[in-house]
Order: C-alpha cells, then structure tokens, then sequence
C-alpha cells in the first residue's frame, strides 16, 4: 500500500484518541472505535492474530478496507490498541480502588476483584492477551510492555506490604506470579452457572490465595532449648 503524505497521516492519527486519554466526555467517535476494538477482538479471539487479515476485520467492523488502512494502518495498531485500552481501564479502576484502603488484605482482595470483574465480562480479550502477548514488536511491544510492568509491579507491592504488615515469611514475587497464574487463564474454564459472579469467584480466590500465603508464610516458631533437649533426650 502506498505510504499516505505526512499531513494526511498525521490528520488520521489525530482523529483516533488514546483509548487511556485523560477523563474527557465519551464521544461518538469514542464508541465507534470501541465497538471496532471489540469486532477485532473477537476476530482475533477466533483466528489468531497472525491467522486473521485485514480484510477479516474489515467485514467484521463494517468498515470498508480502505477505510480500515485509513485510520489503522495494520492489524498490529489494531492489537496494540487492544491491549492499550484493556490494560489502562483496569489500570485505573485499580488505582481508583485502592486509593482509601490501608488494610493489606483487603488491597490484595481489591486487586483480585477489579481484575476478575473486567474479565469475566470480557474473557475473549483476556483469550486475545494471553495468546498475543509477544505479538507486538518494537515501539507498540515496549510501549505495551511498560504498562504490564506497572500493573505487575503495583501487585508484587501489595504482596510485599502485606509480607511486612502482618511478619510473614514467603516470596513476594512468587506469590504475585501465582495469582497472576490463577486469574489469567479464567476464560479456559469460567463457568458462571458452576463458579458465580465475578464477586463471587474473587471471594473464593481470595480466601485461596491468603489462606495459602498467611498460613504457609508463618515465620517457624522458635523452640525453647530447654524443651528441645527433652525431645532430643538430653
């Protein structure tokens, strides 16, 4: 396809607002690209990023091909804006979660909930980030990466206060990669009629999780050597 004239291009790309772009006022615009993020979501959902054409998202947004090109340039803006509006809404509503909560249980609980409740509604995009995770490359790759990496290490720092705030002893990494490890591949089993809502599924994943670190986390006590003698029989 021939390259588009830089004024022309930058005309396109001022007219698709971030998806993460302040709190302004949803506009029409805001909605149509929303309803084409999720067309090609499900596309991508069901033939794979690499199995799935310009031409497929065409048909499946009711955009011509033309027009397609016009305002996305490749399937990969198409991704990156994706996992960029998927990753910064749940950004967000965590941060706007967790804002007035001290307690360091009830942050980790926060966390899994605001997870599972964006999921749970919207488990073929979860479907499309797992499987698409090292899909984008370069810039779009790095600048996807960065939010991943914040929202992980917003995690490992909840795990962490609560290691300190209550004295446990365990591996805050391992435990924040293990819940990740627990919530992510939801979209592979979730039953609603069989596991609940998504409240109710968060509960129960967060008495799991606590219930593991909280009890399997206690520093070991120590043995008074006078009664350890005893045992020992001497």
């Amino acid at each position: 396809m021939p390259t588009l004239p830089a004024t022309r291009a930058s005309r396109r790309q001022s007219r698709i607002p971030s998806p993460a772009a302040g709190r302004a006022p949803v506009t029409r615009f805001d909605r149509r690209l929303g309803q084409i993020l999720d067309h090609a979501t499900e596309v991508f959902c069901l033939k794979g990023y690499e199995g799935a054409s310009m031409r497929d998202l065409s048909r499946a947004t009711g955009m011509s091909l033309a027009g397609l090109y016009y305002y996305f340039e490749s399937k990969e803006r198409l991704l990156f804006l994706i996992q960029k509006h998927t990753f910064t809404t749940i950004l967000e509503k965590l941060k706007a979660r967790l804002e007035n909560v001290t307690d360091p249980e009830q942050r980790i609980r926060i966390f899994i909930l605001n997870h599972l409740q964006y999921f749970v509604s919207n488990q073929q995009g979860l479907k499309v980030l797992s499987h698409e995770d090292e899909s984008l490359k370069d810039g779009p790759g790095l600048e996807i990466a960065g939010i991943k990496r914040e929202y992980y290490r917003i995690c490992l720092g909840l795990m962490e206060d609560l290691r300190r705030g209550r004295g446990l002893d365990f591996n805050a990494r391992t435990a924040a990669l293990s819940l990740f490890g627990m919530v992510n591949w939801i979209y592979t089993w979730y039953n609603p009629s069989v596991d609940g809502n998504a409240e109710a599924l968060a509960k129960q994943m967060g008495n799991i999780v606590l219930g593991g670190i909280v009890h399997g986390g206690k520093p070991a006590r120590r043995v008074n050597a006078n009664k350890q003698s005893l045992v020992d029989g001497r």
